[in-house]
This record gives C-alpha cells, structure tokens and sequence, in this order.
C-alpha cells in the first residue's frame, strides 16, 4: 500500500463526510520500524510520527530532525511517569495520559518548562483489564483533575478491542469529547481509520499499511 494510498483514502473518507480535506491528522506509526524504512516516508513528504518507547525515540529521532524540518513525533504508547521528563523533551504530543500520578507529574515539568505538548486522554473504551486507559465512568472525574493541574488538554484516545466492531467505541469517544469540550479525537489504525474518521476523528494512527510488517515487537 504505501503513504501515497493511505493519505488518498483519509482524503475519500474525509470528502464523503463532508469534512474539509487535512482536517484529519495522519501519524505515521513508526516503532520498531527500520531506520531506511522511516527515512522513505520522510523523503516522501511525510513529517507526523508515532513512537511507543521513549528510548527507541531518543536513538531515533534527533538525528532526523537535523536532517527534515517540520517534524513532529508523537507518543502513542505507554508511558511510565520516571520517564515524563525525557518525554517531554523528545515528543510534540502524547496520546497516553491515562492516571492521576502521571498527570501530576507532568503538571510540575510543564510548570517549570512553561510548555505544554498536545495531550490526550487515553479512555479504555472497552474496560479491558489488561489495557491501560482510564474508565469510561471515571473520565470525567480525571479530565476535572487534569485541568485542575493546569494541564492543556486535547482531546481523547481510544484502542478498542481487537474482537470488536470498532465503530461503538469510536461514537462512544466523541460523545465523552463532545461532554467534555474536547476537539481533539485520537482514534483509528490500519484496519479501521476510515471508520474512525466517519465518526470524528482528528488524529489517526496508521504503521503496517505505510511501512509493512514490522521487523519486531
């Protein structure tokens, strides 16, 4: 397939929901990917990026910024609250804020940096034991706290679950946005985007269908 097909089919999905073409935001998920893989996608153009792993992108993504301007790196992954500080310095937005003691931690770095990046709420839609995310039932509750510490944030995220139909969690993730006033909705993968985008989405996060399979993890 390839970013060429993949922006093709965002715009599609866009026009047939009458939404005005760029308002989704592509990121290309690039974790684990070989370094001449990410370099084709660069050269071709594209400058939004998704990393997991806070290490991974500190050996990644410096040199690459030297190289093409106008990057943006975006965590999409989990992050551990010991390593708030490095990801600060290394990420433009994070989609995985999902617990009262990783937004305290931020609130204090932003405080003392006087800059925020993007942030989104990280929401398990589907109560998964296994998956981080806040609750559905506890969102705004958290959001409250978050704003309370200053915190700017985004929008939502939501993975739903694999053996799922995507499309209730992606309305489900719009209307707690909506509630909450929040724009930003960072939803849809490979599989599912174009679903995604018919229920709102401004961010989606697409790695095999641009990249190929990834080499490991």
């Amino acid at each position: 397939m390839g970013l060429t097909d993949i922006t093709a089919r965002i715009r599609a999905a866009e026009a047939a929901q009458g939404r005005v073409a760029g308002s989704v935001t592509l990121i290309a998920v690039s974790k684990v990917q070989p370094l001449p893989r990410v370099e084709a996608v660069l050269t071709e153009g594209h400058r939004i990026f998704g990393e997991n792993y806070v290490q991974e992108t500190a050996a990644k993504w410096p040199a690459f910024r030297a190289r093409f301007d106008g990057v943006a790196v975006h965590m999409i992954g989990p992050l551990q609250t010991n390593k708030a500080k490095q990801a600060l310095d290394l990420f433009d937005a994070i989609h995985t804020l999902d617990r009262p003691s990783l937004a305290d931690r931020l609130a204090r770095l932003v405080q003392a940096r006087g800059a925020c990046p993007d942030l989104f709420v990280q929401v398990n839609t589907g109560a998964e034991p296994q998956k981080a995310g806040v609750l559905p039932e506890a969102l705004d509750g958290f959001i409250a706290t978050a704003r309370a510490l200053d915190l700017r944030l985004t929008g939502l995220m939501c993975i739903p679950p694999e053996a799922e139909d995507p499309a209730p969690h992606f309305a489900q993730l719009a209307g707690m946005a909506a509630r909450n006033g929040l724009d930003g909705l960072s939803m849809g993968m490979s599989g599912d985007f174009e679903t995604a985008i018919a229920h709102g989405a401004t961010h989606v996060r697409v790695g095999s269908a641009i990249f190929g399979a990834r080499s490991t993890g």
